[in-house]
């Protein structure tokens, strides 16, 4: 069990799912990756996942129609405020400005000069994620974009990480990897938007990929065996892209 108890700032820290159903999505992902759910109703009844005891994750009831099905990443920052103005004056957008949650942290959402969508969590009492980098939790974040160029002098300002040259490319912070990039070429479906795809660990992909389509998922990519393990990615029943990994051993 890898148990997080804090996470660096330029750390992805927080993924959660903005969903218009909320009980068919704790019923989805709970068969999918056996997560229990915390309800929170003084929260707008946002929910926590939970496996084996321990916070994975979240769910978000949608609140307008305007909203979209999605998964979310978010980056711990020592400061959103601060985050929030460096975003600004590199060309991107505050969704949501910085708010605090209680006593559990404050958080921002922003658009990115590509049009990919990512949050910021400053740690309170709730410091992210914690369980991460084994299977039920999630283990990677993925920006895709039509930009290279635009994302890269966006986010090594916005989060000081550095970026390899190419189409597909890692994200690294004082030398070590906390995501990738991928260019959006013509091995995407034209409709899919500038995103950050979270990668949630499993035992066994083809297992997986079977167990989306029995509860109602479907398969946007199936398996395929890369350098580090073998990944899929899927929707879930309202339209929210996930990926999966199963680590090479």
């Amino acid at each position: 069990m890898v148990e997080m108890t804090e996470y660096a700032a330029g750390t992805p820290s927080w993924v959660d799912v903005m969903t218009p159903d909320l009980d068919a999505t704790k019923a989805f992902y709970g068969g999918l990756f056996g997560w229990a759910a915390e309800t929170h109703p003084e929260m707008g009844n946002y929910t926590n996942f939970t496996l084996n005891g321990k916070i994975v994750c979240g769910a978000n009831p949608m609140m307008s129609p305007e909203q979209h099905p999605a998964w979310t990443t978010f980056i711990a920052t020592d400061d959103a405020d601060a985050t929030a103005q460096a975003v600004r004056d590199n060309g991107g957008q505050v969704a949501l400005a910085p708010m605090d949650v209680m006593e559990l942290g404050r958080m921002a959402v922003f658009a990115d000069p590509t049009g990919a969508y990512f949050g910021v969590w400053q740690a309170g009492q709730h410091t992210g994620a914690q369980l991460a980098n084994e299977p039920g939790a999630f283990i990677w974040n993925q920006l895709d974009t039509r930009d290279i160029a635009a994302a890269k002098a966006f986010y090594t300002k916005v989060f000081s990480w550095t970026a390899e040259d190419g189409t597909q490319w890692q994200w690294h912070l004082g030398g070590r990897p906390v995501g990738s990039g991928m260019q959006i070429d013509e091995n995407y479906s034209p409709d899919v938007p500038p995103n950050w795809l979270t990668y949630f660990a499993v035992a066994d992909s083809d297992t997986t990929a079977a167990k989306v389509k029995e509860l109602g998922g479907s398969v946007v990519m199936p398996g395929m065996d890369i350098e580090f393990g073998r990944i899929a990615v899927f929707r879930d029943p309202h339209g929210a892209a996930f990926a999966t990994i199963q680590m090479k051993q």
